[in-house]
C-alpha cells in the first residue's frame, strides 16, 4: 500500500517579523506568503501612516480580503464609503473599482489576495514596485510617478483607475 502523501503547497507558519521587506509606495510592505508555485493565495502584510491611500484601481482576476489588524481605514467600494475599525474584514472582488485610505496615526493591514482562475500575481507586483528594506520601518516620503505605478501595475493585471483620495482634514 502506497501511503505517500501529497501537498499542492507546503505548510507554514509564518514568526512574527518575518518576510520580504519592502519600502512600497511611502509604506511598508512585508510579503509573508508569496504565490509562487501552486499557491492559490499570496498575503502581505502593510504598515502606513494616517493619510496612505492606494490609487483606485481594481484587480482583473484577484479577490482581496482585508483584515485591519491595528489602526483605522476607510474604504471606498463602487459607491460606497465604509468605516473599517480595527479587526474590520472586507472582501474586495476581483474587477471591482476599490481604493482604501488610513484614517488613524498609522495602521496596519493583512492583506490576502486569490484567485479562481490563476496565481495571484498581487506579491510580484508589490515586489516590482517595492525597494528591499531592512530594519522594518516605513519609509521616509518621496516621489511617486503615477505612470510607473500605472505601467507595473498593468503588467499583474491591476488597472489604475484614479488617484488616491484625497488629504484628510486635521
Amino acid at each position: 500500500m502506497d501511503t505517500t502523501v501529497t501537498s499542492a503547497r507546503a505548510h507554514e507558519v509564518i514568526a512574527p517579523g518575518s518576510g520580504t521587506h519592502l519600502h512600497f509606495l511611502n509604506h511598508l510592505a512585508s510579503v509573508k506568503v508569496a504565490a509562487e508555485g501552486t499557491r492559490s493565495m499570496s498575503v502581505v502584510q502593510f504598515e502606513a501612516g494616517r493619510g496612505f491611500g492606494a490609487p483606485l484601481h481594481r484587480h482583473e482576476h484577484e479577490d482581496e480580503l482585508f483584515v485591519v489588524i491595528d489602526g483605522e481605514l476607510r474604504f471606498f467600494l463602487d459607491e460606497d464609503v465604509l468605516e473599517g475599525p480595527k479587526g474590520s474584514i472586507a472582501y474586495l472582488a476581483a474587477a471591482r473599482p476599490h481604493t482604501f485610505q488610513v484614517v488613524s496615526e498609522t495602521a496596519t493591514i493583512l492583506n490576502v489576495t486569490a484567485s479562481r482562475t490563476t496565481a495571484p500575481r498581487f506579491d510580484e507586483m508589490v515586489r516590482n514596485l517595492g525597494v528591499p528594506t531592512d530594519p522594518t520601518a516605513l519609509p521616509d516620503p518621496q516621489p511617486i510617478d503615477p505612470n510607473h505605478v500605472a505601467e507595473v501595475c498593468a503588467r499583474f493585471d491591476v488597472t489604475i483607475l484614479g488617484p488616491p483620495p484625497g488629504p484628510l482634514d486635521e
